[in-house]
């Protein structure tokens, strides 16, 4: 396993914490609002009813997520949401695509880019780094639940691509278009994932070791403590034992 899944372990454990203190409602609120755009019924929207899954999950409130979704398709007002992708170099030459939801593009920016300059980073033009991920459909099952083999089956006749080991989960990538067809045939065989999106995921890994690993954790963590920030993906990669360690 390398260093960069065991990261997303971390991110998972990470994203655990946030919806206790309440930053994962924020920023699904937000995923709910714009997906919302192309439909209120999650039936016929598979964004939204993924939206609207991972905020069951964290227990949010039904009333919050009916708002969310009465924004997205203009019922109520504060729907004015704008989704961006920044593009952007971290310390070492990793890549790093920041995926934000904002009310003011300006500002965001202007933050941002303080933010990568403050840690080893900097801000790249459109397309400068997007080239180097993969939009894929990316879903995370506890390992702990089924085995490979059973696993790689149901993912298999879904339509999935891949399944990979990652710690204590399994990682399912696939296609967008597979993306729900996957979801419902996990659902028929009584699994739940911690995890399902449609995410950037990196063609290939660079290394990090040393000062530019840990700058780089830094810059990671900056990222996604921004308000405005929904995902951060990075090609990085750190061996297992340093990322312990730094940790």
């Amino acid at each position: 396993m390398s260093g960069h899944s065991k990261w997303a372990t971390i991110k998972h454990k990470k994203a655990a914490l946030d919806a206790k203190r309440g930053k994962a409602f924020t920023r699904l609120i937000k995923e709910i609002t714009i997906a919302a755009r192309n439909g209120g019924d999650p039936d016929g929207n598979p964004r939204l009813r993924t939206a609207i899954l991972a905020a069951k999950a964290v227990s949010m409130p039904s009333d919050n997520i009916k708002k969310a979704v009465m924004r997205g398709t203009g019922e109520l007002e504060g729907g004015q949401i704008e989704e961006v992708m920044f593009e952007g170099y971290g310390p070492g030459g990793a890549a790093v695509l920041v995926n934000v939801a904002t009310d003011n593009r300006n500002r965001t920016v202007s933050e941002l880019r303080h933010v990568f300059s403050k840690n080893g980073g900097n801000m790249g033009e459109q397309g400068s780094v997007a080239w180097m991920f993969e939009r894929k459909s990316q879903i995370f099952i506890p390992s702990g639940k089924i085995g490979e083999d059973d696993l790689m089956n149901i993912v298999l006749e879904a339509g999935g691509d891949d399944l990979r080991g990652d710690g204590d989960q399994w990682e399912i990538l696939s296609a967008p278009e597979a993306h729900e067809a996957i979801l419902k045939a996990l659902e028929a065989a009584g699994l739940t994932p911690t995890e399902a999106s449609i995410a950037q995921v990196p063609k290939n890994l660079i290394r990090l070791e040393g000062k530019n690993a840990g700058a780089m954790l830094r810059l990671n963590d900056a990222l996604e403590e921004h308000d405005d920030v929904q995902n951060v993906y990075s090609n990085f990669d750190i061996d297992e034992k340093e990322l312990e360690a730094l940790g």
